[in-house]
């Protein structure tokens, strides 16, 4: 394995302010040793773009899903995600899952695309990007439904408690955690990031979304997540070095349709 590098896992660098400043973004990401970067779908109308980043730039794989929380654009069908899951830079599918805060009542039509994101995962071997707010229950109790365990997947930009922790990880679901790690009211998550496995590790930026401090209110953007890395290596009592090698190994066991680029040497952590 090269030297340390970090891997953000879960990032739209499709979206505004990030596209119209991809090269200095990337160029930001590389300096702060970031060696690669999964850009992840929400709609099916921004995925060829999301596509594209990943074939112009080496370091950047695509994920390919609809969000549960996306109203207006098209709904996939399983033939759909599958035929679009059809090609060697896309190494997931969501993200998909439950967001009961901002779409209460349109429940039924979540679970069921849920329910098609997670057949078209098992139907094509590629793992799942979960979402879940407010809605731990039903996002548990349909991954077991539809036998989600066959692939696994990633709990990302993780948020709820112990117990939702430990079902996924029964279900062989590795556990994301953002900059909400830094955040000062973050004590009960920052509990959690403790006790998850060490094999079950990974971090991400969610940017251009919750920057962490010090960049809190900021756009976020993939350089950042030496940031979440930086303290969660606090919290395990490890080094920066090691919990970059933890949890972009973590990342290629996962995600086993990307390939590990060589890396930038990671740099001492600046206190």
């Amino acid at each position: 394995m090269p030297m340390a590098f970090l891997t953000d896992s879960h990032c739209h660098i499709t979206f505004e302010p990030l596209a119209s400043q991809l090269p200095r973004i990337l160029q930001n990401a590389r300096a702060n040793a970031v060696g690669c970067l999964l850009c992840v779908s929400v709609n099916l109308e921004g995925f060829p773009q999301v596509l594209q980043v990943a074939h112009d730039h080496p370091q950047v794989y695509a994920s390919v899903g609809v969000h549960p929380g996306e109203i207006e654009g098209q709904d996939p069908a399983v033939e759909q995600l599958l035929a679009l899951a059809d090609d060697a830079r896309v190494v997931a599918i969501g993200e998909t899952g439950l967001d009961y805060y901002r779409s209460a009542g349109n429940e039924a039509r979540q679970q069921d695309r849920f329910r098609r994101h997670i057949r078209a995962a098992r139907e094509c071997g590629k793992p799942l990007i979960i979402h879940t707010r407010e809605a731990a229950a039903d996002t548990l109790r349909i991954l077991r439904e539809e036998g989600a365990e066959r692939v696994g997947g990633v709990m990302h930009c993780f948020t709820e408690d112990w117990d939702t922790a430990s079902a996924a990880l029964d279900l062989g679901f590795y556990i994301s955690f953002s900059g909400i790690l830094t955040f000062k009211n973050a004590d009960a998550l920052r509990a959690v990031a403790v006790r998850v496995p060490e094999d079950r590790l990974l971090v991400e930026t969610d940017a251009p979304y919750l920057a962490p401090v010090p960049f809190r209110g900021q756009a976020n953007e993939p350089a950042y997540v030496r940031h979440v890395a930086e303290r969660l290596a606090t919290l395990r009592d490890l080094s920066l070095e090691q919990i970059s090698d933890v949890t972009t190994d973590n990342f290629f066991r996962l995600f086993t349709a990307a390939r590990m680029p060589d890396g930038p040497s990671l740099q001492p952590a600046q206190s």
